[in-house]
């Protein structure tokens, strides 16, 4: 023991948190002679026969690589592959705790694109699934992108799409709290990031009224000349208002913030929201605005953190995507099936709906079976499922 161990995050991190065990006993040479050579070479030789074995005779349909190149962890930043292992096998713990998903962290020393690609895209055949990780912004966008068109397994870059997930099920909840829809609610997104993207990409797509997204220079809008490929579209298929300025300016009258970018916003913008308003600050560890001060004027408040009521947690949604779509083999998780995910994990929350309640607990038992049916189930429907 050393002195870092009087601390319990390191007295439970010490010797890592995940091991790998055998599924088969090995009791004799009669089960060694099945599990390894000579009866292991009858199974390898039918899956280089017919590839499509390896789903029913090797661990590679129920296992996910979680691969992370350290450049954007938690709210730690860049602190490379080495220091981002503790929070890679986290998530891998996080898989199997909700989901019974076994998943590896593969934690890569190279931030090149090309290099990432070309790494995951060499591993690939070993998983089930990749759960990209903590990989900046903007190049988590063309990492993601490229892997999904090399590889016929799911990508699943958890940092963009677990969030906007959880962010849709909590804010159709929150719109069904105040009678309203989506597509009544002007939203102000601060942050355009990854998980500031996708919470974007994926509230157009559920139809919400308007929306504008803000980055450190301010309101993003068709008028600016410092955007790079992603802003610009995002600049064109948001802000219908044709706002500009400040986070705050645009907060005026507006129905939603949505905050995922470490910034601060004043007591007095949120007084000056609609009424009924929604706050989701969800900076971690420090909140956008406090959230009592918030609550003060907002319908309802929610937050990233475990200490308030309506959490934000990404892990209300990745175990259970995966799962659903390791169980049918899905060959790439679409649209479809994350707004589906989002769709079942708000009507866990049913009839107890309240202000303090509009998203369950990662604890809630009947999440995970949830999320796991609806995108099996739309997996189906779109096509894309193999079983």
């Amino acid at each position: 023991m050393t002195s870092l161990d009087l601390d319990p995050a390191f007295a439970l991190h010490r010797g890592g948190k995940l091991e790998v065990r055998s599924t088969v006993p090995v009791r004799d040479a009669g089960d060694l002679s099945l599990a390894y050579t000579p009866g292991v070479a009858r199974v390898c030789t039918a899956i280089a026969d017919n590839p499509d074995l390896v789903n029913d005779y090797t661990w590679v349909s129920n296992v996910v690589a979680v691969v992370s190149d350290g450049t954007a962890v938690l709210g730690l930043g860049d602190i490379g592959p080495a220091a981002a292992m503790p929070v890679m096998e986290g998530k891998a713990l996080l898989f199997k705790q909700f989901a019974g998903v076994d998943a590896v962290p593969v934690c890569i020393d190279c931030t090149d694109v090309d290099a990432i690609v070309e790494t995951v895209v060499r591993l690939a055949p070993s998983f089930g699934g990749v759960n990209l990780e903590d990989i900046s912004a903007p190049r988590c966008f063309e990492v993601e992108d490229r892997l999904r068109a090399l590889l016929d397994i799911p990508v699943f870059h958890d940092d963009q799409h677990g969030t906007a997930i959880v962010v849709l099920a909590a804010l159709r909840n929150a719109a069904r709290l105040t009678g309203r829809s989506l597509g009544d609610l002007r939203a102000v997104v601060a942050g355009a990031g990854a998980s500031g993207v996708a919470v974007s990409r994926i509230l157009l797509n559920s139809g919400i009224g308007d929306i504008a997204v803000a980055d450190s220079k301010g309101i993003i809008h068709t008028g600016r000349d410092d955007l790079n490929q992603v802003k610009r579209a995002l600049a064109r298929d948001t802000n219908k208002a044709g706002l500009a300025g400040s986070t705050e300016a645009a907060l005026a009258g507006a129905d939603v913030f949505v905050g995922l970018s470490g910034s601060t916003i004043s007591e007095l913008a949120v007084a000056g929201m609609a009424r009924d308003s929604i706050v989701f600050a969800l900076s971690n560890p420090t909140p956008e605005v406090e959230p009592s001060v918030a609550a003060r004027y907002a319908r309802v408040v929610a937050t990233g953190r475990s200490d308030h009521p309506n959490q934000i947690n990404n892990v209300l949604a990745f175990p259970g995507v995966f799962r659903g779509a390791l169980d049918v083999r899905a060959r790439t998780i679409t649209e479809n099936m994350k707004v589906a995910a989002a769709e079942a994990l708000a009507a866990v929350v049913g009839d107890d709906l309240s202000e303090s309640y509009v998203i369950p607990s990662p604890f809630d038992a009947r999440v995970a079976p949830a999320v796991i049916a609806a995108v099996a189930r739309q997996a189906r429907e779109d096509g894309v499922a193999r079983k």
